[in-house]
């Protein structure tokens, strides 16, 4: 592994908190200075006047967390104007990297190696910004901005071939994301790297403790999901699931943290099936808190249709919770022991109802899950990282 102690590295990111800001700041190590490009939409300040109420999510707070970051971390926000449709968004990654090059120049950021997060738009600005340097480039492509944006069209298959293409190499967190890129006309090189947790924030805690802390209950059975409040999340079929799960035993509560364009549509089905003692929305809640939900619940149940390679999944088992999840994405990669948790079919509520009942039954070994576990520590994956920006750096 190279010695990076006398270089910087740009990264170009769509927000700087939760396990990107954990993985970045543990490479802050390695490096003499990191510059921390993120974007977010200017339109938020107006989210108010127009009727994009889930515009807030992409603000400018909402996205960076600057708590206990590394001096040799420089946070830039770069605002940009766009609403959320495909053709506005399909033009971001112009934009964004015309006014990444612009305050590249203007704060005259030096740098040495470029990593962008997601495909688009952080990865055409990538590839832009090496087309004028020269300087190599990785890309990290984590879900949709490689299992779904390439295959919506031409225009998008284009796009994103242009972008991988343009990298020196390419890292994608799942092997499913992997034969996504191969069915790409691309030629850079790819090494699949999971996604990872900070073992100093998702770590084993007292449950009881984590309760009382959280006002939860300490005679129920509580299952966790945390995730944004998206169909693609899955978690009307959680709440279906609980319907079937009350016939068989009440003692449960599910909780929901997160916040998203499906809140005000899971607060109404859950109405409607009389589910308000079984199911707590509890809105969207700051990452170093995450922790205590996690270590207050029995188990961890992610409902997604779809996933690159879920953090909250790492998290979970850093805890040494069980984790139910769909089978979609890298989960079964993870998951790969029903020592580990069981897995369902997505948008299937009856398999998720009784895969639930059945874990709910289950002693699980937390110590073998914490110890599956340990691979995942940030430590290890940036550890991956730096093998490859070794690769890139010509001295490999």
């Amino acid at each position: 592994m190279d010695d990076f102690s006398h270089d910087n590295i740009l990264f170009l990111m769509n927000h700087y908190r939760a396990a990107l800001k954990d993985s970045i700041e543990l490479t802050a190590r390695y490096f003499n200075r990191e510059y921390v490009l993120f974007r977010y939409n200017l339109l938020v300040d107006f989210a108010g006047f127009i009727p994009f109420s889930t515009l807030r999510q992409y603000g400018i707070h909402t996205l960076m967390d600057l708590k206990n970051k590394p001096e040799n971390v420089v946070v830039i926000p770069i605002g940009l104007s766009y609403i959320p449709t495909d053709r506005q968004y399909k033009g971001l990654g112009e934009k964004l990297f015309r006014t990444a090059e612009k305050t590249i120049s203007e704060k005259k950021i030096p740098f040495d190696i470029i990593h962008a997060h997601f495909t688009w738009p952080q990865g055409y600005a990538g590839a832009r910004i090496k087309e004028k340097t020269g300087f190599p480039l990785v890309i990290t492509a984590h879900g949709y901005d490689i299992y779904s944006l390439p295959f919506k069209d031409k225009e998008w298959k284009k796009n994103i071939e242009f972008v991988l293409n343009g990298a020196d190499h390419i890292i994608t967190v799942s092997q499913k994301n992997l034969a996504c890129i191969e069915k790409l006309d691309v030629t850079t090189p790819v090494t699949v790297i999971p996604n990872g947790f900070g073992k100093d924030f998702f770590s084993p805690r007292n449950t009881s403790e984590c309760r009382e802390a959280l006002g939860l209950p300490l005679d129920k059975k509580i299952l966790l999901t945390v995730g944004g409040l998206e169909p693609i999340k899955g978690q009307k079929y959680l709440v279906e699931a609980i319907k079937e799960i009350i016939r068989e035993r009440q003692d449960i509560l599910c909780v929901i943290v997160g916040y998203g364009s499906e809140s005000n549509a899971l607060d109404k089905l859950i109405r409607s099936y009389n589910l308000e003692q079984y199911i707590m929305l509890a809105g969207a809640k700051p990452h170093d808190e995450i922790p205590l939900w996690m270590n207050a619940c029995d188990l961890f149940v992610l409902p997604s249709l779809n996933e690159g390679n879920p953090t909250v999944m790492f998290e979970a088992l850093g805890c040494g919770k069980p984790f139910i999840g769909t089978t979609v994405g890298g989960i079964p990669e993870i998951i790969n022991s029903d020592r580990y948790g069981l897995l369902v079919r997505p948008g299937d509520p009856d398999e998720l109802a009784e895969k639930i009942l059945t874990a709910l039954d289950c002693e699980w070994n937390r110590e073998e899950i914490l110890k599956y576990s340990e691979q995942f520590t940030w430590e290890n994956i940036v550890k991956e990282i730096l093998c490859v920006y070794t690769k890139i750096s010509g001295n490999g």
